[in-house]
């Protein structure tokens, strides 16, 4: 069957979010606002769109994402634009632009959250239009800020209470010692028998070498096993950095795991770089992964400064997510007539100014059916304006967990209420 373009069904790896999924969303967002700013990094928030030269010249024209995986298209004017399909490139672009990215008073420290596209199939914890929380430290080549970083991420994860993790990390070397090893990995690649390879890294193999080592075809990893590695070609230099970070690592009670086959899948990537994984979403098993970026605005034409960050993918974290009740709400108020809705309207208002949630039913009907829907919304207390209370500007007040009841004046109603929400249940479930 075509696909529908008619505008009544969504695009094929676009999703809705309704709750409970969006409030996952929402809680990561907030840990994340919450960890980073302890840290000193700051919200920015870039354009989705940018002009399609930013991300060839940033992660690589030889790179899949380029090459087969971005939304490309011509405006009005001709010109080529993207839908970005990470974040880096947009937030170097817009540090250079602000004059922030020469590194004076810096460390500029930066976080972004939203949401990214890339054309790829969609499956379990990836769609065409993902989410990403990213984090970008411009300005300092100090190992101290990979491990930092890394550690930031760390504290980010086990704040949202996800376990059973493993930090992968490698060294990719410098602008000094890597062309030495990718001329090492060429001359290995070509003495292997090309049929063993598959389609796209016999390509690779002279155009983008490092990406063969990340393939995850069966056949190249059998034949990159015996590959040199990375940290062996390292320069003194790269070494003493790489060994620090290890070191400030360790000091804070986190063990990488040394994956030499770690390269990452964008060209811009240097010295440390790092993946954070889990066996339980299936085939995409990284949760968020970066590096260091030295160079990277010297490349798109900006000052050459020092950089590091992290991506997190929101929809694979999502599916790792502990089970978290929903907060239940303060109140609802049940009036089955025009008076007492009149009345329970003010209530609500007088309520909500307290920082008290719930919502007032003015949909109408008999006593019994408001009832039921008080008790499915899931509030803590029943607020009853009926007949005999709106005469007397009372409202009743019943506990919804154990029934208790009192009426009280209205004008004394939100006081009362408030004392008793503070020791009341503050969660539901998902189901009310």
């Amino acid at each position: 069957m075509s696909e529908d373009t008619r505008g009544t069904s969504r695009i094929k790896g676009f999703a809705d979010l309704f709750p409970p999924e969006s409030d996952a969303f929402t809680r990561m967002e907030a840990c994340g606002r919450d960890i980073f700013t302890r840290y000193g990094f700051a919200e920015l928030r870039t354009p989705l769109l940018e002009f399609t030269g930013l991300f060839q010249r940033s992660i690589g024209a030889e790179t899949d994402v380029v090459q087969k995986e971005m939304y490309t298209f011509q405006d009005r004017k001709g010109r080529s634009v993207t839908l970005r399909p990470e974040a880096t490139a947009g937030v170097m672009r817009a540090c250079i632009e602000a004059g922030l990215a020469d590194g004076r008073g810096g460390p500029h420290r930066f976080f972004t959250m939203g949401p990214m596209f890339r054309y790829e199939r969609p499956q379990k914890g990836r769609m065409r239009q993902f989410h990403q929380i990213n984090c970008e430290c411009l300005g300092t080549e100090s190992p101290f800020a990979d491990a930092e970083l890394i550690t930031m991420l760390w504290s980010f994860l086990s704040a949202l209470g996800i376990a059973d993790l493993t930090l992968k990390l490698n060294s990719l070397g410098c602008a000094q010692c890597r062309p030495a090893y990718m001329e090492a990995l060429r001359e290995y690649l070509a003495g292997v028998d090309e049929t063993a390879l598959c389609e796209d890294c016999r390509r690779r193999r002279e155009s983008n070498p490092l990406r063969v080592l990340d393939c995850k075809q069966e056949g190249c990893r059998c034949v990159t096993e015996a590959a040199p590695r990375l940290l062996d070609h390292n320069c003194p230099e790269c070494r003493a950095h790489f060994d620090t970070v290890l070191e400030l690592l360790a000091k804070e009670g986190i063990t990488p795991e040394i994956d030499h086959r770690l390269v990452r899948g964008l060209d811009y990537y240097c010295r440390t770089t790092f993946e954070v994984v889990s066996g339980n979403i299936g085939a995409q098993t990284a949760v968020a992964g970066g590096g260091r970026y030295d160079g990277l605005t010297a490349q798109l034409g900006g000052p050459d400064a020092p950089g590091v960050g992290f991506a997190c993918g929101m929809e694979r974290l999502a599916l790792l997510l502990p089970p978290l009740g929903t907060p239940a709400p303060d109140f609802f108020i049940v009036a089955p007539d025009e008076a007492g809705r009149v009345q329970g309207f003010a209530l609500a208002e007088s309520l909500r100014r307290l920082g008290l949630s719930g919502e007032l039913d003015y949909a109408g009907g008999s006593f019994k059916s408001l009832m039921r829907r008080a008790a499915k919304s899931g509030a803590r207390y029943c607020c009853i304006i009926g007949p005999e209370e709106a005469a007397a500007s009372l409202v009743t007040l019943r506990g919804m967990a154990g029934g208790e009841q009192e009426s009280v004046p209205q004008a004394e109603a939100p006081a009362r209420l408030a004392g008793l929400c503070a020791d009341a249940p503050t969660t539901k479930n998902h189901n009310g």
